[in-house]
């Protein structure tokens, strides 16, 4: 298993799993400047200051919402679909894993009691943030290990 995955249809990213195991020195911003959720590695040794700072207004204009995860406890399979619905494949999340959702659709099945932290761009917008469809049964789980 990949400690780095990224889920793709074709060159379309889907996904991108951070497993609980990556590792890396300094700091890796593992997105591009492109997506709207910015997702960043951090590894630094005792002792290491972050400067102290503030964040200035900028505007931005977010068009699709992308949301992270990170998984704190539990098991928790996700099911990638493009943006047509069709089905891809499914991976297995585990503790200390995280998933920024980029693109198309997922599903999600709770296979250990999972608790987990989402974070995405606001405000939410309820039932008008998202278009519900019908996902896959247990029989077509394709699970990529």
């Amino acid at each position: 298993m990949e400690k780095l995955e990224l889920i793709k249809k074709k060159e379309k990213l889907l996904a991108m799993i951070i497993r609980n195991d990556y590792v890396c020195d300094g700091v890796d911003f593992i997105t591009s400047n492109e997506y709207s959720q910015q997702v960043a590695y951090m590894h630094h040794p005792a002792g290491k200051t972050i400067d102290a700072h503030i964040h200035n207004m900028i505007h931005r204009n977010v068009v699709l919402t992308q949301e992270v995860l990170f998984i704190k406890k539990g098991k928790l399979r996700v099911d990638f679909y493009d943006d047509y619905e069709d089905y891809l494949e499914s991976r297995i999340l585990n503790y200390g894993d995280v998933i920024l959702l980029v693109s198309g659709g997922h599903g999600f099945q709770v296979l250990e009691e999972v608790e987990m932290i989402e974070v995405k761009q606001g405000p939410y917008s309820g039932e008008m943030d998202k278009k519900r469809f019908a996902g896959i049964s247990e029989e077509e789980v394709k699970i990529k290990e």
